[in-house]
């Protein structure tokens, strides 16, 4: 780890730009705008959105986590911090009792500050943020605290893609590795699936900007240092649309993406109840060959790092 680059936001923490970056953030939340919804409630007068958050970040769970892509992982483990609620309504939500119910607690941004650390201590690879977006400014604020505690480990920004390119812009310099879902070829099924209303325009200029910012993955010794993952969920029934979610990629983005293309779909969260209005198909699993269709699909596209199952190269 010591032969790697260090992180963007030491450069700005060293110049004092990234205090600045913190005061910035934090006004927001007097107005929230920090995703599609535009809120515009004052979370520091205690007010929640439509994600539920207020001043203090909610976290459901961090520890070393194992089960990202290998260049996340290494041999220690991505440092995972789990963040309550969401800015979407997945019908299908693997993780529904974080992100739907809000099951977490609300902390400092000095205890999350120490959170960071801890996982550095503990040999962690990255700080790996899951459902950022909403918690933006404190994020900010405790990345601020932990680099003067000495936190010199990658910023890994994990997030559903519901963004809005001005938040995500406010993180340039700071974020050296994004990982966003790009979820739906449609806004039909986003609305439907979702509850994310024009979720591809979104989705789209948020990569564009991460894009912009870091670029191709770049990776140094197995390990991921820099630039952008892409995650899509293969969805049964071909629902996620995925064939124009690969267009997308290959024509605006680069080839050269990494494209971490899922095959572990499984019924959960409303997807499991009989009167849930879904189609048919949600209530099962993938089965291989819807797979293997997206599988050909993301490739005819021109498409080809990350695109085996669990992210290896395929």
């Amino acid at each position: 780890m010591n032969n790697l680059p260090p992180p963007s936001y030491r450069r700005l923490y060293e110049t004092g730009d990234l205090a600045a970056r913190v005061e910035q953030a934090w006004e927001i939340l007097r107005s929230c705008t920090l995703c599609p919804r535009r809120c515009s409630i004052d979370r520091l007068q205690g007010e929640a959105g439509w994600c539920g958050s207020r001043d203090l970040p909610k976290v459901a769970s961090f520890g070393p986590h194992f089960c990202e892509e290998p260049e996340l992982v290494g041999r220690n483990g991505s440092g995972t911090i789990f963040f309550s609620n969401c800015t979407m309504r997945c019908e299908y939500c693997q993780n529904y009792e974080i992100s739907q119910c809000g099951r977490g607690e609300e902390i400092r941004c000095d205890d999350l500050a120490r959170i960071m650390l801890a996982l550095q201590r503990q040999g962690c690879h990255n700080i790996n943020l899951v459902s950022p977006t909403h918690y933006v400014p404190q994020i900010l604020r405790a990345l601020l605290a932990a680099a003067e505690g000495g936190l010199a480990i990658p910023l890994v920004y994990n997030t559903g893609g519901y963004d809005l390119a001005e938040t995500i812009r406010l993180l340039d310099g700071i974020v050296d590795i994004y990982m966003p879902d790009a979820k739906y070829g449609s806004d039909d099924a986003a609305r439907r699936f979702s509850h994310a209303p024009h979720y591809t325009r979104y989705m789209q200029e948020s990569i564009r900007e991460m894009h912009r910012q870091v670029g191709d993955l770049e990776v140094w010794d197995g390990l991921a240092v820099r630039g952008l993952i892409i995650r899509h969920l293969v969805l049964p029934g071909g629902y996620a649309e995925s064939r124009e979610v690969f267009r997308f990629v290959a024509d605006e983005i680069s080839r050269d993406s990494y494209l971490n293309l899922m095959d572990q779909y499984r019924p959960e969260w409303h997807a499991v109840l009989r009167e849930s209005g879904l189609p048919a198909a949600f209530s099962r699993p993938l089965n291989a060959a819807e797979f293997e269709e997206a599988l050909g699909e993301a490739r005819a596209a021109g498409l080809w790092r990350g695109l085996a199952p669990g992210g290896e190269e395929g």
